[in-house]
């Protein structure tokens, strides 16, 4: 029995372009799954490696700046079948001093890292509920799930309250048989930490902290959300699971 077996499953993974999202959902179709992958803009690149692995592919071009259409965008895709796991990947960052970051800052970033994971979780748990899924539900948290941080108050917020919020729902949605965990990835090598790569002060202190001493590679995400997907995890919810190279431990 292949534990990790996702074969005739719909994933539905959000911020899929490139990075992070993109790694997730090449794990998820390499194990057998489908996959619907949101994001601000086409995702060319990975629609090509989906199809090369010969999964099916689905396209959903939404800016979650905005989440009042998403359960549109739910509705629409589970007439077509079902949701079987979903994966709240998108995110973004803005750095600024506490004393110096824009209201609007603040609401872009809350917007798309939490209020998004909230109303499309809330559509898909509600399909998943009323169709008997035993569904998957795997958010990305953070480092800054756990620690403060410095210049990123937005982010920084919005990841301590994606940590709760999965706690929330998982609680919640155990009984039903749908499960909700988390992934935090510590420093890894994506657009988001673009800027603190480049400063080489900055990169340097970071990896003098990190214990596997490297940044790490949306690859090695892929077990750990493989796990979390897998029909075989079953009595695994309301974690939060750190892939960070040791920083943590650090």
């Amino acid at each position: 029995m292949n534990l990790f077996d996702l074969t005739g499953k719909r994933a539905l993974v959000t911020g899929a372009r490139t990075g992070l999202g993109q790694g997730l959902a090449l794990a998820l179709a390499k194990a057998g799954a489908d996959i619907i992958a949101l994001g601000s803009r086409p995702m060319p690149d990975t629609e090509a490696k989906v199809k090369a692995l010969g999964r099916g592919f689905e396209e959903v071009v939404y800016d979650l700046a905005d989440p009042s259409g998403l359960d549109a965008v739910v509705a629409d895709l589970t007439a077509r079948g079902t949701i079987d796991i979903l994966v709240n990947n998108a995110g973004q960052i803005r750095r600024a001093d506490f004393t110096e970051l824009s209201e609007k800052d603040w609401d872009d970033i809350m917007n798309i890292n939490l209020k998004s994971t909230f109303v499309l979780s809330q559509g898909v748990v509600r399909h998943m509920l009323d169709k008997g899924i035993a569904g998957r539900i795997v958010n990305i948290a953070s480092l800054l799930s756990f620690q403060g941080g410095i210049r990123v108050a937005s982010y920084t917020a919005s990841k301590h309250a994606v940590a709760g919020l999965t706690k929330l729902m998982a609680n919640e949605l155990a009984a039903k048989g749908i499960t909700v965990n988390a992934i935090a990835p510590g420093y890894m090598d994506t657009d988001n930490t673009e800027a603190l790569r480049n400063d080489p002060n900055r990169s340097r202190s970071i990896l003098e902290r990190i214990p596997a001493g490297r940044w790490g590679e949306p690859s090695d995400l892929d077990t750990a959300v493989l796990f979390f997907a897998s029909p075989a995890s079953g009595y695994v919810t309301g974690q939060i699971l750190a892939v960070d190279g040791g920083w943590l431990a650090r």
